[in-house]
This record gives structure tokens, sequence and C-alpha cells, in this order.
């Protein structure tokens, strides 16, 4: 069941009406058509939100942490009640199948409350260090904006990190998937969140987004999203001096070692680039295979693509769904010619929807074999399913191709375990995962270069919506 409030705006405890009449609709994007309806804020909407958070910090921020971390106990607690109204939420806003929008995008907002949980249960916030007290308290009001492709991932592990460190906040997500967010905010309301503490407002990043990140009040930005958008963010905030953490853009390399098991190497590096139709940050979108076995790995990663089926998001059989947009599903449509432009060899896939498809945003899972690392396809971010196969000479060859790229965010390596702990040192990266282990949502998550600044997940998030003070001669 979606929210009653998608015309309202969450603002100091209560649904409000926005300012103005603007309306923007929601498309599912496997049908093309327009489900629902939600407001667009406008600068003075945000301004309310930031005002309503300004005015619940100062008493918000000095609840003992105890009572904060069983406040998130009571928004997990109304999140697992909610869980398959997100869950639907997410297949209909973003075409997510009905198994992936269950057990990895709605789960994923779960796993975030529980983990920040945990992690708070386990942190020092005031410690004694010389004669001096070292307390971690909350920064401020902090601005949250997030993404349409992980919807309640990004939104999790930015409020549950903030609520528990002691912020105030406001809530801007994806106008192109916000009825999953609408019904967050839905779920802190029952959570008893105090009024004022957690707000959201939609509306796009030119308006709503840019007041937010320049707005004095706000003393962080916290923002997912492409490195363009990430850019202007820091530049709307810099006049204020505000932290900035941002999660932006990837194109994560996979390097298949020489004494790797190749066919289990290729079959889940496919998987792993095509999950969430390709758009993921993460993504492990650009693998390289010794050179001799190029022609295997191709005819691998051909059969594991094939394996992946295309279609409505509603049929528990589909694994891929559509890209979330006309604009998106352009873009990759663009980005696949010019790879054939360039002289990449097409090992399967292509342009144009798959067969039996008329309509709605699917692609086909596409892979590209022969890359070169100047070749577009090798250097852009997708954000759609379409992987490209560099071949490489030798692990060091390996090694400089994966770091000759402005992106930082993830790397993948397999192979001999040994061999792959020497080869993750050398990437830079702010995260490389060593064949294929489980997800781990205590480990930092963030980019070196133009991936992004900050970390998030668990600790480690909370740290970003900290301020650190030093109390001298407090033990005196």
């Amino acid at each position: 069941m979606v929210s009653d409030n998608l015309l309202k705006f969450y603002i100091n405890g209560e649904w409000v009406a926005p300012l103005s009449g603007d309306r923007m609709g929601v498309e599912n994007p496997a049908t093309e058509e327009i489900v629902a309806e939600v407001a667009l804020g406008l600068a003075a909407d945000a301004d309310r939100a930031v005002a309503a958070a300004r005015a619940a910090f100062d008493a918000f921020t000095l609840w003992p942490v105890a009572q904060r971390i069983d406040l998130l106990r009571s928004v997990l607690a109304e999140y697992n009640r909610r869980y398959d109204d997100i869950a639907d939420a997410m297949r209909i806003e973003m075409g997510a199948p009905v198994a992936w929008s269950r057990d990895a995008q709605a789960w994923a907002g779960q796993v975030h409350l529980d983990s920040t949980i945990k992690a708070a249960e386990q942190m020092r916030w005031d410690y004694d260090r010389g004669h001096s007290r070292i307390v971690h308290e909350g920064i401020g009001v902090c601005a949250l904006i997030t993404p349409w492709n992980w919807p309640m991932n990004q939104i999790a592990c930015k409020v549950a990190p903030a609520l528990v460190a002691g912020c105030t906040m406001v809530l801007k997500p994806s106008e192109i998937a916000p009825l999953s967010g609408i019904l967050f905010a839905d779920i802190c309301h029952a959570a008893g969140v105090p009024p004022g503490v957690f707000n959201l407002v939609n509306g796009t990043g030119p308006e709503v987004g840019a007041r937010l990140s320049s707005h004095p009040e706000v003393d962080m930005v916290s923002f997912t999203g492409s490195t363009r958008a990430g850019v202007q963010v820091a530049q709307n905030a810099a006049p204020t001096v505000k932290r900035v953490a941002q999660e932006l853009g990837g194109k994560s390399a996979n390097i298949i070692l020489p004494g790797a098991d190749l066919a289990g190497a290729v079959k889940a590096g496919v998987d792993g680039c095509m999950g969430n139709t390709g758009q993921s940050c993460d993504a492990p979108t650009r693998m390289f295979v010794p050179r001799d076995k190029a022609e295997e790995a191709y005819r691998l990663a051909a059969e594991a693509a094939a394996a992946i089926v295309v279609g409505d998001p509603a049929e528990t059989t589909t694994t891929m769904g559509p890209l979330i947009s006309r604009a998106q599903f352009d873009k990759v449509q663009a980005l696949i010619q010019q790879g054939m432009d360039e002289g990449a060899r097409l090992i399967c896939g292509g342009i144009g929807r798959p067969a039996g498809l008329n309509r709605g945003w699917f692609a086909k899972p596409t892979i590209f074999g022969d890359v070169s690392n100047d070749m577009t396809v090798a250097r852009e971010e997708i954000f759609g399913p379409v992987l490209v196969i560099l071949p490489y000479d030798s692990v060091d060859d390996a090694v400089t191709m994966a770091n000759d790229t402005v992106y930082g965010l993830a790397a993948y390596v397999q192979g001999p375990l040994e061999e792959a702990r020497a080869v993750a040192r050398r990437l830079r990266a702010g995260q490389v995962s060593l064949n294929y282990p489980d997800w781990d949502t205590f480990a930092p998550f963030g980019g070196y270069k133009q991936s992004g600044n900050g970390r998030e997940y668990a600790d480690w998030g909370i740290h970003d919506f900290c301020e650190i003070k030093a109390i001298v001669g407090y033990g005196a």
C-alpha cells in the first residue's frame, strides 16, 4: 500500500501542503504508465523544513545515546511492519523485479538500520585522553539527498547514523522514485521520531537540492548521485563551509587473476554487473581477464548473460527489470552504439529492447570484448546492463589499467587469496572485494578520487555525522 501523503511534505511532525501546486508524475518504467503524482517543492518549502530541523536540534541532540538507539530500534520495528509495502513501492517506482525488490532493495534498508544500531551500541562516544574528555556529538542540521537506484539503501544509511548521532535532518529523495521515501516518512512518524527531527521535502535537484546544499542553517550535506551533481553540491556548500559527504560515480574494475576459477569468476562477474539492471555505482563493470583466456571468458560471459530473464517485474521468474526512465534508456543505447562504433567486439546484446518487449525501458544485457582502456565504454559510467571485458598481458598491466580512471569507488579481485590480497593493496578504490564475498554492512563504503569523500555504513557513517569536541581540563 502506497502512502496517502503523496501530495504533501513531512515537516515538523506533520504532513503539510506544499507552497505551490507543482506536481510530477511517477512512471512505472516497466509499463511507461504514470502510476502516481507527487508534489514538487520550492526553495521556500526547503526553508520551512530546515527551520523545523533547526528548532528541534538543541533538545534532540542532548538525548542520551541509549535513548537515540531505542528510537532507531522503533524505526526498525516499524520498517519491518511495512516491509512488504516498501518492497512493492520500489517494484512500481523503479521496475525492480519482485524478488529483487524484496530480497535486495527492501532488505538493504533493513540491514542498514540494524547495523547502525549494533555499531552505535559498540561505539565509544565519550572517552578520556590526556587530561581531556573527547566527545562525539551530532554535527547539527543535515540535508540528505538520495538517488533513485537504491532508494532504501541510501535513505537508511544516511538517516540511521544521523539520527543516532543526534542530528536533525531534511531528506530529499529522488523525484524519479519518491514513493518509498514517502513511506519511510510514514515509518518515522509511526515510530515516534520527535517533530522536526526528521523532515521530508520532494523536489528537483536544481530547486530543492540546491537550496538545501547552500542553506546557511544546514551544517552538513550527505549526497549520493552522479559526480556531475556532486560537484554542484560541493560548490553550493562551499560559501558556508559546511561538511559535504559524497558517494558518487564509479567504473569498478574486476580483475580475474590467472589462477582464478575462470568459469565461476566470469559468471559471478556478469551477474554482479547486471544486477539492478546495471544501475549500481559499485557494479563490477570492467572485467580484466588474461589475454590467453579471453576467448573462453567471452564464451562464458555470453552464457551467463543468456541465463538472465528480462521482463515483467511482477513475475517471479524475472531476474532483470527495466532501466529507470526513457532518459536513462537513451543514454545506455547511445553508449552501446558508441562502443560498437569505436571497435569494441559485441559479444552479446546490443541496441534495442530484448525480443518480445515492446514497451518499458528494457535493455539487452550487453557484453563487449576486445575492449581497450581508452574506449568510451571503458571510461564512462554507463549505469546500465553493459559489461566490458579487457584482456591483459600481466597482472601489473591489469592493475595499471584498473587504476587508470577518474573513479575509485569499488574494485574486485578473483583468484588465490594471497595473490588477491596483494593486488587489492595496489588498487585505488575505497572498497575492494575478494572472491565475491557476502556484502558487509560493517565495512566502510565510499570512494577515492571523483567517486566522492566520506564513508558510509555502521560506525563509519555515524562518525561522518559527528563533530569531535575536546573538553580540556575535564578531569582536573
